[in-house]
């Protein structure tokens, strides 16, 4: 996941670099105008796209480098003629960065990251820490939030926010607009609590909870009995993951949970894409 530590640490690394843009696009492309990549001599960072497109600037990012004397603009038509059958046709701006524009892609990625949508995953057992190290390479923010701590400090996703609390419920409350939440505890009426206060919030952009078919039975039972609004079972996924697929095993319910979750929370937020140097004056070619 495109992350602060990662941009800093490449930058720190690599003195010398080209930003490679998507300045404009047309037709069918891989990836759209806030597409970006850094090139260094050895290594790279982020992506335009793959595939031949971007092997090709790639190798002239690193020609520029090496201090020949190319085109900082360039026009690339997507089909037969350079192996990729898109059809639509790409200009890409290359320019190499200097003190200012490193600020700026910074500053840029911080800035994403912070507008990241949120998704908070209650419960860091077996399949919790699935779904969380699952999630650990989307551009999310994602928060594993327990009351055992035992289970939280054996939690192995990377670049993943622990919350160790007493009250899982208020978590829900504080969590900004668009969140989504997935319930997986290790108690039932814990379980009943949190997805309760989720589904109480209008602005969730997905509410989740781990189950059978008997849980959701009773869950909407629970909840017409003991809240008296059974409008918001509508609103519940249960069981996380589907049920097209018959495998309990947590990495398999974890990785179809995952898309649930994702499809959700970036539609809703209109995902931007990180960090975008075009948006920044002292960066654009």
């Amino acid at each position: 996941m495109t992350g602060r530590k990662d941009i800093r640490d490449f930058l720190s690394r690599e003195p010398a670099c080209v930003l490679v843009q998507v300045a404009s696009a047309a037709g069918s492309t891989p990836r759209d105008t806030d597409a970006w990549m850094l090139v260094s001599k050895d290594r790279t960072f982020a992506t335009i796209g793959g595939g031949q497109l971007e092997f090709m600037a790639i190798d002239h990012a690193r020609k520029l480098l090496h201090g020949a004397n190319g085109d900082l603009r360039l026009a690339i038509p997507l089909g037969p003629e350079i192996g990729q059958c898109c059809g639509g046709r790409v200009t890409l701006s290359f320019k190499r960065l200097d003190a200012v524009m490193r600020a700026a892609i910074i500053e840029s990625s911080d800035n994403e990251i912070a507008r990241r949508p949120h998704v908070y995953i209650f419960g860091a057992g077996h399949v919790g820490n699935a779904l969380a190290r699952a999630l650990s390479h989307v551009p999310l923010r994602t928060v594993l939030v327990d009351t055992r701590e035992h289970e939280l400090s054996a939690a192995d996703a990377p670049d993943v926010e622990t919350c160790l609390t007493a009250m899982p419920e208020a978590v829900v409350r504080d969590a900004p607009p668009g969140s989504a939440f997935v319930v997986l505890t290790h108690d039932h009426a814990l379980d009943f609590l949190i997805t309760t206060e989720a589904l109480g919030r209008e602005d969730a952009s997905y509410v989740g909870m781990i189950g059978s078919k008997t849980k959701r039975a009773t869950f909407k039972n629970w909840l017409s009995r003991e809240v008296n609004r059974p409008e918001l079972f509508e609103r519940l996924v249960c069981p996380i993951g589907g049920t097209a697929v018959k495998d309990k095993r947590p990495e398999v319910i974890a990785a179809l949970a995952a898309a649930e979750v994702v499809t959700a929370a970036l539609n809703r937020h209109l995902q931007p894409r990180a960090p975008s140097p075009k948006s920044q004056r002292s960066v654009k070619a």
